[in-house]
């Protein structure tokens, strides 16, 4: 079994976080409220099987119905894709204040302090407004020159040793160089961001051996991302500094940019390993999408996004129904909490036709919920497109083929759908 380093966009933990608790014990089920006319099933979607596979399960949510009785956790499940999309867009029914857990953070404490993503407005609105002035389109086009020749020298010389590891040897070297650079932190210890992003996506979880895992070195680790997000480390120029003078005008607080200096940095570097890592992982099974590819670069947004739909970096998460609702004829009473699968959901044949289980390059995926959806779709989602792009089109540029050479290792983590190792053979262009 493999437990490791995995990503996110989240809050940032407060200065002397609490100890680790061990992992809890299995709870007894829990019924359904009797009302509800919802099927009940007793599966785990946080088993370490379900988590290093998860389509099975998915596919058994789904077709059970549009909304699912978890008894491990006494949540409701959510998987297709109309009310997954529904939930997402409605912030006001659906709140992330309640976390984005299985625990209601309003009601329990939590490791970290709440962020942008476990915020709801005016919070929210003021943070986001924050981020949105220092990640915007201009600022993303501007990364593009930075980020493309680190891009195309690191695959160039991976293809020249004809066989690598696609997670180890680029998915975690590329993002790690490049964009902490434009937020502005420092080069010694950057290895603490994984571990780092690990701890804040696994939280999103149970409290279980997955978590465990992911917080055994919590307080270095911790440590070395509160102190080199501070101002003082941070260089000028960078994304982090931009954050901090939003702050000086007055835009947020002096303790919202703390936390999004941190959220940003992790969501920047945690699912863009899994997206980068994904994204060539159904390129290698699919050699005739390689082949559109190579023929027409100018593909690579479009494998970008069917990439992001087919295997969606982030799985699930929950949101807490502020209200008595209804999906799809089933009664959500208030404060309940419901499970969003949009892994599923950007599976959903119902959506996505009979082969939403392929990887097609001709297929228009710009309907995904990968980044979610509505108030809390990620800002920084097009800096995650660029690098990816950016490695896609100079690999396609470099290597005639792309070939596995054993089978993926699956990644075990809480709500983050990774692998790693894909080990794979290239073939030089020309070669």
């Amino acid at each position: 079994m493999i437990f490791k380093t995995a990503n996110a966009d989240a809050a940032a933990p407060v200065p002397a976080p609490a100890p680790v608790p061990a992992p809890a014990p299995v709870p007894a089920p829990h019924t359904a409220p009797s009302h509800d006319p919802v099927p009940s099933l007793a599966d785990d979607p946080f088993s370490l099987a379900n988590l290093a596979d998860p389509y099975p399960l998915h596919q058994k949510l789904r077709e059970a119905g549009p909304v699912v009785w978890l008894e491990k956790y006494g949540s409701y499940a959510v998987t297709r894709y109309e009310p997954v999309y529904e939930i997402l867009t409605d912030f006001e029914t659906y709140i992330s204040g309640g976390g984005l857990g299985p625990a209601d953070r309003r009601k329990s404490a939590e490791w970290r302090r709440a962020g942008i993503l476990e915020s709801d407005p005016p919070t929210h609105t003021a943070m986001r407004r924050g981020l949105s002035k220092v990640v915007s389109p201009s600022s993303v086009r501007r990364l593009r020159a930075e980020f493309e020749p680190p891009a195309r020298e690191l695959v160039q010389e991976l293809v020249a040793r004809g066989s690598f590891d696609v997670v180890a040897d680029l998915a975690e070297v590329y993002p790690l160089q490049v964009f902490p650079d434009a937020v502005g932190i420092p080069q010694d210890g950057r290895e603490n961001l994984l571990p780092y992003g690990s701890m804040a996506f696994n939280a999103f979880g149970p409290r279980n051996e997955v978590y465990a895992e992911a917080f055994r070195n919590e307080a270095a680790v911790s440590a070395w991302v509160l102190e080199n997000c501070e101002r003082r480390n941070l260089r000028p120029g960078g994304f982090g500094a931009g954050i901090w003078e939003v702050a000086d005008e007055g835009g947020i607080t002096a303790d919202e940019a703390a936390l999004l200096v941190r959220a940003l940095l992790s969501a920047g570097v945690d699912t863009t390993v899994t997206g980068i890592g994904n994204t060539l992982l159904c390129l290698a099974r699919n050699p005739d999408q390689w082949e559109k590819l190579r023929a027409n670069p100018n593909l690579a947004k479009f494998a970008v996004d069917e990439a992001l739909r087919l295997e969606s970096p982030f799985q699930m998460f929950h949101r807490t129904a502020a209200v008595d609702s209804m999906i799809d004829g089933v009664l959500i009473p208030a404060d309940s909490k419901i499970l969003l699968f949009m892994g599923a959901a950007n599976r959903d044949p119902r959506k996505w036709g009979d082969n939403a289980d392929s990887f097609d390059l001709d297929r228009s995926a710009s309907g995904h919920v990968a980044f979610g959806m509505g108030l809390h779709q990620c800002v920084g989602q097009p800096i995650a497109r660029l690098e990816i792009e950016l490695v896609l089109q100079a690999l396609a540029g470099s290597a005639e083929r792309i070939e596995l050479t054993s089978e993926p290792v699956p990644q075990i983590h809480n709500v983050l759908h990774a692998f790693s190792s894909i080990p794979v053979r290239v073939v030089p262009a020309g070669g």
